[in-house]
């Protein structure tokens, strides 16, 4: 019997990547960063941002182009997204997504024991979700035929993420942000759903949830979200029993990474060397 190669990640190793897209679900397109070498590399699905309901899977590309250069097979998908499929058709999307990154790895040069989850905003808020519900009800809805992997995440990356669906409305209601005010209406549809779906609030319920080491990147300057929530959401998941990282990036503003430049760029730096302690 021949043993399953060892993925090996070097945050400081570089690579030549190759781009491609397909469709891994009836009408969604996901965006594949391969990294070109032997492998095995380990992998990531990305979630992009966009208050629930804007954008596509090119929203984090000088991230994805980074970190697939440095040896990690990238997957950003797109989903379902409001009006039409409110929450959590977004979050079924994405752990379907997982399970089938998971199915086909060895497609992509990849270990299934590696993948990982990454999101920017509301992308951040549905791929902690997900990760720390990967079995529930309401999100493992997709079948996947033949396959018994499931959702759950070896590690999370997230770029100043909602955390907290619910206090973020608050504090866009005080700010007079009338435009996050109504998307975030159009994909929750409620406050009651914007609790239960609230990775913050499972904290503070006391909820059993999967708790994958975590990593946050969050700009002082970011008008998008209260900052300090995202502080206190930190500080819950460590006291739950979760290992979480947050940096702080002083007057950065909502979004910072995906601007080129010396605090994108470090920010990338942190999360290659977070991927390494998580696979070590």
């Amino acid at each position: 019997m021949t043993s399953k190669p060892t993925v090996v990640y070097n945050p400081e190793q570089r690579y030549q990547i190759s781009v491609r897209e397909f469709e891994y679900q009836e009408g969604l397109v996901a965006r594949v960063y391969q990294p070109a070498g032997t492998g095995p590399f380990p992998a990531m699905v990305d979630v992009h941002g966009g208050v629930w309901s804007l954008n596509d899977r090119t929203a984090n590309e000088n991230m994805h182009r980074a970190l697939a250069g440095s040896g990690i097979v990238i997957m950003a998908v797109d989903f379902r997204q409001p009006p039409e499929y409110p929450y959590p058709a977004q979050i079924a999307d994405v752990n379907y997504a997982t399970r089938w990154l998971k199915s086909k790895a060895v497609e992509f040069n990849a270990d299934p024991d590696t993948v990982g989850g990454m999101g920017g905003s509301s992308g951040g808020h549905t791929i902690i979700l997900s990760s720390m519900r990967p079995n529930h009800s309401a999100y493992n809805t997709i079948e996947l035929p033949n396959s018994d992997f499931d959702a759950t995440l070896k590690y999370v990356i997230v770029g100043w993420p909602i955390v907290a669906p619910y206090e973020r409305y608050q504090y866009a209601q005080e700010t007079g942000n009338d435009r996050l005010v109504e998307l975030t209406d159009a994909y929750f549809s409620s406050v009651d759903a914007m609790n239960e779906g609230s990775p913050y609030q499972i904290l503070k319920r006391g909820e059993p949830a999967v708790l994958p080491p975590l990593f946050i990147a969050q700009g002082t300057a970011d008008t998008n979200l209260p900052v300090p929530v995202t502080e206190q959401f930190a500080r819950d998941y460590r006291g739950a029993g979760g290992y979480v990282e947050l940096e702080l990036f002083e007057d950065m503003p909502h979004n910072f990474a995906n601007v080129l430049g010396a605090e994108s760029d470090r920010a990338v730096d942190l999360m290659r060397k977070f991927v390494a302690r998580c696979l070590s």
